[in-house]
């Protein structure tokens, strides 16, 4: 685990992460996509079709469309690590997962995804996010 960069950075980041979370509880599609820079990319590469996304616009509106699936959903997001270097930075965040599918079937998602951060008019946004499934169970 490793922690690097000035102070006010690290916590602009986390607090990125966390909103993640939480625009995607509360399925704000506009909070959601602010977090995200213009020439984002967001790849899932085990969920058939949203292998790699590229650009705001085309990221927002794939996760509009993968939100239907799920109507009820909890999502929360931790560090594990984080470097900044100057307006960049990389890391992984942890996800925990309580989601219920269209026949109200509940299910626990564990993840990690491999971040690429950057800093555009002094706010940090997402610039690439890799999601790897770790553990997929009953809830």
């Amino acid at each position: 685990m490793s922690f690097t960069g000035p102070l006010e950075d690290r916590l602009a980041i986390h607090e990125l992460v966390v909103s993640y979370g939480d625009a995607v509880t509360r399925r704000n599609a506009e909070d959601w996509g602010a977090l995200w820079a213009e020439d984002g990319v967001w790849c899932l590469p085990e969920v058939p079709g949203m292998e790699r996304i590229e650009g705001k616009a085309a990221i927002v509106e794939a996760w509009v469309e993968g939100m239907k699936v799920f109507p009820f959903q909890i999502n929360r997001q931790t560090l594990g690590s984080l470097t900044v270097n100057g307006n960049t930075a990389s890391g992984h965040a942890y996800t925990s997962e309580i989601v219920k599918d269209g026949d109200g079937k509940l299910a626990q998602w564990h993840n990690v995804y491999e971040d690429e951060y950057v800093k555009s008019n002094g706010k940090w946004l997402f610039k690439s996010r890799s999601l790897k499934v770790l553990l997929i169970g009953s809830a």
